[in-house]
Formats: structure tokens, C-alpha cells, sequence
């Protein structure tokens, strides 16, 4: 196998920052889904349509077609909508995704009126001021019930909500508040676009140096893996074996960090493909690249879901390390750099 092609890191983390700055909570995701389709039209060697659930498949022809490849990842993010109008012009919400409600107060938030412009507000307890409430603002549970969007709009009742063309059943983005110093990316939503900027990386990298990947690989930017059921369609059905990346998630008992790729063997759904994931093993040890095994007990992916559908072909799962994962994420430049290396390994690999 020939040497990995370099990494154009400040391509890489540019792509990552628009992406990150583009909202798309699951069901609300034609924004980024066009972002990256319109990315990749710069490469003429991939061939892309939409899937009829509103994510994107793109195929690049390899020197080879007899075990075609798949490589996923999803561009969905946590969020919410609005559940409820409140009588005092606030909104309640429901949440998309699993996420503590904690993680969110005070965070800054658009919300996508279908009737009218968006309006900008914040998440907030409905019980927030300190002079006011007194202990009930640290006492207080957070909930569904007791978490509320203030809007930033001249309006104190249902009505005025409604006239700005705000309804029941629209969505709601977080603002992602992406940073990034000496190394880290510190943002919400790096779960899962981080991976997304790795497969782009990848596929930029490897056709500066006009190199093809060994079999012919199907890539699908999945819209509905937060709540899911992301890839459970879109692939056809002859794919051979299903690389997923997703966030690796960092904490207590884990061995995954933030300047790490890491391999998931096993996560909420049960263990990922032996077989495969012993191949990734070797090709991270053949190209020196740094990885951590783990395992995730509140944790699943859009493998999962092709496998739950019915999918015959091997699964395996690698990303980034991922500090406070569904909070206020962080990450490092080396691990980005060392799960794009490692797709690249994979699609030029010509190990079965």
C-alpha cells in the first residue's frame, strides 16, 4: 500500500466550522445536507443523489467493484421544537435527541418560524432570575416542564408569538458557539460533524494526489441518526462491509481522549465486527496511527441502525475523541487528523 497523502488540516477545520455553524437538528437538515453536497461537487469523480429521506449518497468508482464499500456518517444534530405557546408569548419545547436539559440553559437558540423569519431567543429556566425565585433557581428540576424559550421579540402572550409565524411543531437550533484554540475545536454538534469534515478530508486528500480507493465506496450523509434510524436505508444492497464514524466519547472508565481516534468495539447495541475491526486495527498499526479501543455503555450509532434493518455485511465504528459528548463539546486537530488518516488507510486498502 502506498504512503497516506497529507492532510490539509486548514481545509479540513474550515469545512468543519461552516458545517458546524450551518443548524440542522434532526428533521431540519436541507441546509446541511446542501452545504456538504455543494462542497462536493467540486470532486467530478463522485457521483451523488439525494436519498427519498433527505440525506445524501455519494459513490466514488474504485479500481475494484467485486466488495463495494460503505463509509457513514451523519449530519443531524440534537435540538428541539416547539411543543408549546405559552400564555405569557414563551415557548415550550420538546427535546430531539438525548440530551439533559442542564446542558442547554442558558445557551443561545434560533428558532425556525414556519410562518415568518427566524427569531433568536434563549433556553432558560421559567424560573430563572436569581433576585426573584431565590433557592428555586438552583433547586429546581429541569425538565420539559420547567424549561422555556425566551424570545428575543416584543411580544407577553400567545398571540404576539403567533404573529411573529411561530407554531407548534417548529424546529429549534442551539447555537453551536464554535472556537478554536491552540489545537481544540470546542463547539456544540461535533458529534456527528466532526466525522463528517473526516470523510470530506479524506476524500480531498486523497484526490489531490490522484489516488482512487481500492473498491468502489459508497459514502452516505445520514440526516436522522439522533433519533435512530439514520442508515437504516440509502445503502444498496450489494455493499460488502460498513465503516461508521461517530464522536468517540470521553469520560471516566473510558480510554478514549481527545487526541485520539478511537475503535468502539461495543456500545449499547452490542459488540461491532470482529473481523473488521481487527482489520482496522492493522491498518492504524501499519500507518502509525495513534488509537485507543473503547467501549460506550449510552451509546449508538448509525451502524446499528443498517444492522437493525437488516443489513448483512460486517460494521465497524471509529471517530474522534469527544469531550462533554451531547454538551459543550471539545475535540483536538489530532484527532481529526488521525480519523481521516485512518479512512484513508481503509479506502486504499486491499486487505478482504
Amino acid at each position: 500500500m502506498p504512503p497516506l497523502p497529507p492532510i490539509d488540516e486548514q481545509a479540513m477545520l474550515s469545512f468543519l466550522t461552516e458545517l458546524l455553524n450551518t443548524p440542522s437538528p434532526t428533521g431540519y437538515t436541507e441546509q446541511a445536507i446542501a452545504f456538504v453536497e455543494n462542497y462536493l461537487r467540486r470532486f467530478p469523480f463522485l457521483q451523488m443523489q439525494r436519498t427519498r429521506k433527505g440525506g445524501l449518497l455519494a459513490v466514488w468508482k474504485g479500481q475494484h467493484s467485486d466488495a463495494p464499500r460503505a463509509v457513514t456518517a451523519h449530519v443531524d444534530t440534537l435540538g428541539a421544537m416547539v411543543k408549546e405557546i405559552k400564555p405569557n408569548g414563551r415557548l415550550r419545547l420538546t427535546r430531539i435527541g438525548g440530551f439533559a436539559w442542564n446542558t442547554a440553559e442558558g445557551e443561545g437558540c434560533t428558532v425556525f418560524a414556519s410562518r415568518g423569519a427566524p427569531v433568536r431567543g434563549a433556553i432558560l429556566l421559567d424560573r430563572a432570575s436569581g433576585h426573584v425565585y431565590g433557592k428555586d433557581v438552583s433547586e429546581t428540576k429541569r425538565s420539559d416542564a420547567t424549561m422555556e424559550v425566551r424570545l428575543d421579540a416584543r411580544t407577553v402572550s400567545a398571540e404576539g408569538t403567533r404573529s411573529l409565524g411561530i407554531e407548534v411543531g417548529d424546529f429549534v437550533a442551539f447555537d453551536p458557539r464554535v472556537e478554536i484554540n491552540n489545537g481544540f475545536v470546542r463547539s456544540r454538534h461535533l458529534d456527528d460533524k466532526a466525522c463528517v469534515a473526516n470523510i470530506v478530508a479524506a476524500i480531498e486528500g486523497l484526490a489531490a494526489e490522484e489516488m482512487q480507493p481500492y473498491q468502489t465506496t459508497y459514502f452516505l450523509f445520514s440526516n436522522y441518526e439522533e433519533v435512530g434510524h439514520g442508515a437504516a436505508a440509502g445503502f444498496p444492497p450489494d455493499i460488502a462491509e460498513l465503516l461508521t464514524l461517530d464522536m468517540a466519547a470521553v469520560g471516566d472508565g473510558q480510554t478514549s481522549d481527545e487526541f485520539h481516534a478511537t475503535l468502539c468495539v461495543k456500545d449499547s447495541g452490542g459488540p461491532y465486527h470482529y473481523g473488521l475491526s481487527q482489520k482496522l486495527r492493522r491498518l492504524a498499526d501499519r500507518h502509525a496511527i495513534p488509537y485507543k479501543v473503547d467501549i460506550y455503555p449510552y451509546y449508538g450509532s448509525d451502524g446499528e441502525a443498517a444492522w437493525r434493518a437488516g443489513l448483512d455485511a460486517p460494521v465497524a465504528l471509529i471517530g474522534p475523541g469527544v469531550d462533554a459528548s451531547h454538551n459543550y463539546e471539545r475535540t483536538h486537530t489530532d484527532a481529526l487528523t488521525a480519523v481521516t488518516r485512518w479512512l484513508m488507510a481503509y479506502l486504499l486498502s486491499d486487505e478482504a
